[in-house]
């Protein structure tokens, strides 16, 4: 089949058509194990947790799209990026983001620490600071750009060419982003991980988890830890993802033009104090994001004046839903402090940032004017007079 344009690629892409029957969709292989013909012979499976034809299929695309070798599904992002940290061994030390999500810190902090594998928090929008983080013990790092909940923007070719200077590995969770709109592998990343359950799967229907390398080797390991832990995305949850794919091109492109309609809001209102958004050419981030990706993305996120009360901000919302995730086809708003990132010690909040009154928005694919209404509402409910 011939293309040149993700667009195509996200509809046809991978293991697109199933060649036993020629149905257009790849079917649901809601089994737990396979037929053997005789010992030793297997007509390509064996038993689902190995591997499956329709997470194949997913496993297939997500490789295509991102560039790299091989895909792997997980049953949730924090299972993919358990696998792949799974490839650090005792007395690692991996190097993260200023901020990244929460989940993130909490799996470093709370379990990768009972096996000696440690973390330090680099300022990675600084390549000369990130490189005298480096210590012997360093093996890895784990960028977020745009990072979880600031949108703070890493130059990935940068840190990637430092990174690889001194053997480390260098993983990227492009979540925020997609293969749509940034590929980290061509930037010099070693492996890119996914919360598919977000803009990937689209509808807030599915929690899935995807990893992709960008080297053989790198994929015989992953496939080891993959089999060999277990977290691995059900066929019902992939056949969900792959359909989810295929749209992911016509929500981007909307879910993006209302986001940058609501940053210019938010920018411009008088009861916001900042805004963070990498679209936005007064970003610090801004430069940089526009080298490495299509454009600033769909996630936002901003701090209302003292005199704006948040919980009143909240609960005036009615038609941006307070909830936690992000990249469904519905507006959702969180309260990161609280929510997504409250597993991260306050002091380490505060010092990156991730201030009590910052609010995260999810812009959704419904009519703008009916999401900055919304927000209107809610902003002027909240002033406290």
């Amino acid at each position: 089949m011939s293309y040149n344009n993700i667009e195509t690629a996200l509809i046809h892409g991978g293991i697109s058509i199933d060649e036993r029957t020629g149905a257009v969709n790849v079917p649901i292989y809601q089994t737990s194990t396979f037929k053997q013909d005789g010992l030793g012979k297997m007509r390509g499976y064996e038993y689902s947790r190995t591997g499956n034809p329709t997470r194949e299929a997913l496993e297939a695309l997500i490789a295509e799209l991102e560039g790299g070798h091989a895909g792997f599904a997980f049953a949730s992002g924090l299972a993919a990026e358990t696998a792949v940290l799974s490839l650090l061994n005792t007395g690692d030390r991996v190097l993260i983001s200023s901020n990244v999500y929460g989940g993130t810190f909490r799996l470093l902090s709370k379990i990768f620490n009972h096996f000696d594998i440690n973390y330090t928090i680099s300022d990675t929008e600084d390549p000369e600071a990130f490189e005298k983080d480096i210590t012997p013990d360093v093996k890895a790092v784990l960028i977020e750009s745009p990072a979880n909940p600031l949108m703070t923007i890493t130059d990935i070719r940068a840190i990637s060419e430092i990174a690889h200077k001194h053997g480390l590995l260098v993983i990227v969770d492009n979540t925020f982003m997609t293969p749509y709109l940034q590929r980290p592998l061509e930037l010099g990343a070693d492996i890119v991980i996914h919360s598919a359950t977000k803009y990937l799967g689209g509808h807030s229907d599915v929690v899935a988890g995807l990893a992709v390398v960008k080297t053989q080797e790198l994929a015989e390991k992953l496939a080891f830890i993959q089999n060999s832990t277990g977290g691995v995305l059900p066929p019902f949850d992939s056949f969900l993802l792959i359909r989810g794919i295929k749209t992911l091109g016509v929500r981007l492109d909307r879910h993006v033009a209302n986001a940058e309609a609501a940053a210019k809001y938010l920018t411009e209102h008088q009861a916001v104090k900042s805004v963070h958004y990498p679209g936005l050419p007064t970003d610090k981030g801004y430069e940089v994001n526009k080298r490495q990706a299509k454009n600033g993305g769909v996630m936002i996120s901003f701090e209302l004046k003292d005199n704006y009360d948040i919980n009143t901000f909240f609960e005036s919302l009615e038609l941006i839903t307070l909830a936690e995730s992000l990249g469904g086809v519905e507006s959702l708003v969180c309260h990161p402090s609280s929510m997504t990132h409250a597993s991260i010690p306050e002091e380490i909040r505060k010092k990156v940032g991730i201030t009590d009154g910052l609010i995260r928005l999810s812009i959704g694919i419904e009519n703008i004017d009916d999401i900055l209404n919304d927000l209107e509402h809610a902003i002027a409910k909240s002033e406290v007079k």
